[in-house]
Order: structure tokens, then C-alpha cells, then sequence
């Protein structure tokens, strides 16, 4: 019964199950602090209405908050696509469209992880546009 309500026992022989195994629970106690971190700074210490350009612009000087996102992306993109693999295992019968699915899921972590990578590197602050500074 214990085993049922942590999601299973540990794949045994090592191999890409275990490691997913491992790296499903380690992404998840990772991403509840980045996540915790992230709406602390977004929605609590900061104004909701004041999260603007000029905001993510300002925090985007910063190399730390770009790491930060891209950990966060990083961490979010793999434990939720890891998991998707796992429902997909668990679900889907047929070998063939099993492996259509779990392809169309790494393509599309591909190109998320990609899409969010080059944004969080190439930002750059277009000079004059970053408008009125929040009021408190």
C-alpha cells in the first residue's frame, strides 16, 4: 500500500528507468523552491500591475535572474515532460503509437526548452521603451 501512494518502488538494474526514477523526485523538491522563489518575487514582494517590461528588463540585467529562469525552465520543461513519458508508458498499449507519442513529446521539450533558452540569452532592452517606472 505504501509503495501505491509514492508512485511505485525503484526500477531495479539501473538504466535510463532509474535514472528517470531518481530524477523525477530530485526535479520535483528542486522546482518547489525555484517555484516558491519565483511567486514569492512575482506576486508577493512585487505588484502584480508593476510586473511590466521595464520590470523584467531591470531584472534581466542581472545574469543571476536569467540563470534562475533557465533553471526554472529547465527543471519545469524535463519533470513535466518525465512525467508525461511515464503517464504515456502506463497508458498507451500500442507499441508503435507509443513511440509516436513519446517522440512528439521530446520534440516538443525540444523546442520549448530551445525557444525558452535563446529568449532568456538574446534579451536585450529596446532603448526608450521601457515606459513609466511602477508607482507605490
Amino acid at each position: 500500500m505504501l509503495s501505491r501512494l509514492y508512485g511505485g518502488p525503484r526500477p531495479a538494474g539501473g538504466g535510463f528507468e532509474t535514472f528517470s526514477w531518481y530524477y523525477f523526485r530530485i526535479s520535483g523538491v528542486v522546482l518547489i523552491f525555484l517555484v516558491i522563489i519565483h511567486l514569492t518575487i512575482m506576486h508577493v514582494t512585487n505588484d502584480v500591475s508593476c510586473t511590466t517590461y521595464a520590470f523584467v528588463a531591470a531584472r534581466y540585467a542581472n545574469p543571476f535572474w536569467r540563470l534562475f529562469d533557465w533553471l526554472l525552465l529547465t527543471f519545469g520543461l524535463t519533470h513535466g515532460v518525465n512525467g508525461l513519458r511515464v503517464v504515456i508508458d502506463d497508458y498507451v498499449r500500442s507499441p508503435g503509437t507509443r513511440l509516436v507519442l513519446q517522440g512528439i513529446a521530446a520534440v516538443l521539450l525540444l523546442a520549448f526548452f530551445m525557444l525558452g533558452t535563446i529568449t532568456l540569452i538574446t534579451f536585450q532592452p529596446v532603448a526608450g521603451s521601457l515606459g513609466p517606472a511602477c508607482l507605490h
